[in-house]
Parts: C-alpha cells; sequence; structure tokens
C-alpha cells in the first residue's frame, strides 16, 4: 500500500456528535447526520451549524432523491463512552433498541416521515448508508446488529423512493455498510466492515444483480482489502472510478482502483473515520467526517468526485 499524508486542507466543522453521512450541496453547504446526535445538520461553508431535523435513533447515512428531500438511513441508536481525550466511540445496542429505519426529510421545514422499517423478509436492523439510481431507486445497506455474543447479520436492499416497493436482494452479508455506483452504473459497490472487503455487484438492469457475472451464488466479487488494523466504512466514488473508502482502525481513506488491487491510503488524524463525499467548485474537494473527534476535514481532490443522481 502506497501512503500518502499532509493532504487536508482545512477543518469545515467541529463539535459534532459522531458526524456520517455527508452530502454535498448545490448552494455550499454540507448536509451531515450526526448518529449519536439523533439528527441532521446543515453545516454552512463558513462553519455554521443548523439544525435541519431532530431524528433520533441513530441517523447513519443519507442521500438527496428524486424529489429533493433527504432519505435517511436511521440505524436505530447505539450507546457510547467518551474516552478520556474527549472522543467517543460507539458500543452496541441496547437490547431495547428499536428496529432501525428509512427517514425522509424536508429540508426547507424539517418535517419528516419514515418511509420504511421493514421488508418482506425481516424489520430492519441497522440501515446504514444509502445511494440513488438514476431512475429514482435506491440501494441501502442494513449493518446488522450486535446482541452480546449473538449477531444479526445484514443484508443488501433495494426500495423505490414514493415508498411503495422495497427487496432484499442479497442476505446475509456480514457487517455492510457503504454503498456506491460505478461511473457508469452497471457497478455497485458494497463494504463490509469487519470483513475488510469491498465487493462489487455487476448489475443488469435497476435494482438487479447480474449473477452470471461472478462464481459466487450472490453475485459478488472482490474488488479489494483493507490492510491489518484497518476496517471499511462508508464510501464515495471519484470520476476516475475509485473507489474511496473511509477507513475506522488507523484512521484513513482507502482509494481502491476500480480493476482491483492495493489501495493507496490517505491518512486522517482520527481513528474512526466515517465516510466521504464530494463537492465544492468541480466537486474537486473530498468533505471526510470523522466520528470520534466530532469534525469535518476537507481535502483538495486530484480529480472531480462523481456526479450523484440527484445533488
Amino acid at each position: 500500500m502506497t501512503r500518502m499524508s499532509g493532504r487536508i486542507q482545512d477543518y469545515l466543522a467541529d463539535g459534532l456528535r459522531l458526524p456520517e453521512g455527508p452530502v454535498a450541496m448545490p448552494d455550499g453547504s454540507l448536509l451531515v447526520v450526526e448518529v449519536l446526535g439523533g439528527r441532521l445538520t446543515r453545516i454552512a461553508p463558513d462553519g455554521t451549524k443548523s439544525t435541519v431535523a431532530d431524528l433520533g435513533g441513530g441517523p447513519n447515512g443519507a442521500a438527496i432523491g428524486p424529489d429533493g428531500r433527504c432519505y435517511v438511513c436511521n440505524n436505530g441508536g447505539f450507546r457510547h463512552v467518551v474516552l478520556p481525550e474527549g472522543g467517543v466511540v460507539p458500543l452496541e445496542a441496547p437490547l431495547d433498541t428499536p428496529p432501525g429505519s428509512i427517514q425522509v426529510v424536508d429540508l426547507a421545514t424539517g418535517a419528516f416521515e419514515t418511509l420504511y422499517e421493514y421488508s418482506e423478509a425481516t424489520p430492519f436492523w441497522g440501515p446504514n448508508d444509502i445511494v440513488f439510481d438514476e431512475t429514482g431507486g435506491f440501494w441501502f445497506t442494513d449493518f446488522g446488529r450486535d446482541r452480546g455474543r449473538a449477531r444479526m447479520r445484514g443484508a443488501l436492499y433495494y426500495a423505490k423512493a414514493d415508498g411503495s416497493k422495497i427487496r432484499e436482494v442479497v442476505a446475509p452479508l456480514d457487517s455492510p455498510n457503504g454503498v456506491g455506483f460505478s461511473p457508469d452504473g452497471k457497478t455497485l459497490y458494497v463494504a463490509l466492515t469487519f470483513e475488510g472487503h469491498l465487493i462489487g455487484f455487476r448489475l443488469s438492469e435497476p435494482g438487479v444483480i447480474d449473477s452470471s457475472a461472478s462464481h459466487m451464488p450472490n453475485g459478488s466479487f472482490i474488488v479489494g482489502r483493507a490492510g491489518p488494523g484497518m476496517y471499511l466504512d462508508s464510501l464515495a466514488v471519484d470520476s476516475a472510478g475509485r473507489i474511496c473508502c473511509a477507513s475506522p482502525g488507523t484512521g484513513a481513506v482507502l482509494i481502491f482502483p476500480p480493476e482491483g488491487g492495493v489501495p493507496e491510503i490517505v491518512t486522517i488524524p482520527d481513528f474512526l473515520t466515517t465516510n466521504v463525499a464530494f463537492g465544492g467548485p468541480g466537486r474537486r474537494t473530498a468533505y471526510v467526517t470523522m466520528g470520534s473527534s466530532g469534525r469535518v476535514a476537507t481535502i483538495e481532490w486530484d480529480v472531480p468526485g462523481l456526479e450523484l443522481a440527484f445533488n
């Protein structure tokens, strides 16, 4: 692995309670969810923070849908501990934590509703990350949930933004987290946190995996692996097709080549690096959420980030 450092330009904001799900907006602001704060927050270009909606639970990922509203994966909530230096670490959810959900937020008013709480197969345990395709459907991951020595394993879902249809597509998966598309929209990437694997699925049409493209029964293939001491969290794809995955553990963004192989490493000074999004002029700014220290870093990227379907 090639380790790269010193690329952080600035810190856009601090004082956030485990930030995740960054969404760069056309007006230059950045939306983030605060997992431990239970809210959707807007950060202005000058770093000023304002609450868009108090969602409760544990909002974990976000994306703008075809109606201009913000669709949020809510994992139901975590316990946490505060470290001596002031950082935080999430712990497994209490036994009485309700199942997770997909919530939809009107960004103008802050009003929100619950769109999905379960599929035909099971209630959700920990909805985590979300990405829309150009037809207005969305893929999202359910991370699963720990119960002491037992673990509810996760899944990959496809759903319609109008609430009319949801389908469990791949299950079980171990700790599925970040999800995103290749530039041509024909490959879906999923990061598996504890395995440290970045896997891909070829798509034959919106919401449908081409299982003939892989020797695995679920249609997956391995794109790359994290290194020692590294996990994989949420991700973004740049216009060169590289998969840029936040890596808790040592604290980094791992840049995987689309053809597969060893990633480059951008060092981030937070062991709980959680997510990446592209925005700013020409989409050349990478916004990196730093969960334990509650900050958002900005990095000048060498190519534009991939343009998302609806923002």
